[in-house]
């Protein structure tokens, strides 16, 4: 039986990777979804994925750094179906991923990774939660991930930013909670996804270092976070809400004093290699 039969939903950043695999899986679970991506074209392909297995869905071209834009995926999904259940909030800025330190990154990368993966969820709430409300209730998932949790030099634009998730996907928990809208965040670790597929295959050695680094020997793939995400949006997770849910093979429970010194001498060493962050 579909566990969300009926009910709408966005994925941002939902064209490919973690994204993709959410918008296919809501899908999967009866929901209608509107994949919003600034990459429309790939955000088409998913849709007629979606299609080609039965289900519903539509693509909307926004770049969640700007204002309006949010607003407007928002008002497109309601006025397609009428209604609003399920924010997913994955957008992510390829810029912010290992652009460096407090001496290296610019104030311009800075402002465009706050904006796309912090602010884009404050926006999306003014819009998302009245919407919800007159439903009587709604599900919101944000994307963190391990480095919300832990730190490697190199990161703090990213790790800053999702940290940052963390504290607002608590903050909304609260605030929205007494009208029936639960908010939580899913903290993924290493995710081999499209993107990332291609690269590993010239890279095996690269892609096993990583596979060392978690206690169950291996990666995770863009499916692992879906499933996750269909749970916390499911009646199943109802009395869930302010979480932050791991998914990560356990990488986050080990010792980290020197993961992320290893992580960046082989970052060094293999300036080839990009980190799905």
């Amino acid at each position: 039986m579909q566990r969300l039969t009926d009910q709408v939903a966005i994925v941002t950043g939902g064209a490919q990777g973690i994204g993709g695999a959410t918008a296919r899986r809501l899908a999967e679970e009866g929901a209608k979804v509107l994949v919003v991506d600034i990459d429309v074209e790939t955000a088409w392909a998913n849709v007629e994925n979606i299609r080609a297995a039965g289900n519903v869905a539509l693509a909307h071209q926004a770049d969640m750094a700007n204002h309006g834009e949010i607003k407007a995926a928002i008002e497109r999904a309601v006025g397609e179906w009428g209604r609003l259940d399920i924010v997913v909030n994955n957008a992510f800025n390829v810029l912010t991923a290992g652009s460096g330190g407090a001496t290296e990154v610019s104030e311009e990368v800075w402002d465009q990774g706050m904006a796309v993966m912090v602010k884009s969820i404050f926006l999306g709430a003014k819009y998302a939660v009245p919407e919800m409300q007159k439903i009587g209730g709604g599900k919101m998932v944000n994307m963190s991930s391990v480095h919300g949790l832990l730190t490697a030099p190199g990161f703090l634009v990213y790790e800053t930013a999702k940290a940052a998730v963390i504290g607002i996907t608590r903050q909304m928990a609260t605030e929205f909670g007494p009208t029936g809208i639960r908010v939580n965040a899913v903290l993924p670790g290493h995710m081999v996804t499209e993107r990332l597929q291609a690269m590993w295959d010239e890279n095996p050695s690269g892609l096993r270092f990583f596979e060392d680094q978690y206690p169950l020997r291996k990666v995770g793939r863009a499916v692992d976070i879906a499933n996750g995400v269909v749970f916390l949006c499911s009646e199943e997770a109802s009395f869930i809400t302010g979480h932050s849910l791991v998914i990560d093979g356990g990488l986050s429970i080990q010792l980290q004093e020197n993961f992320g010194v290893r992580q960046a001498h082989y970052l060094r060493e293999n300036p080839e290699t990009q980190l799905p962050y």
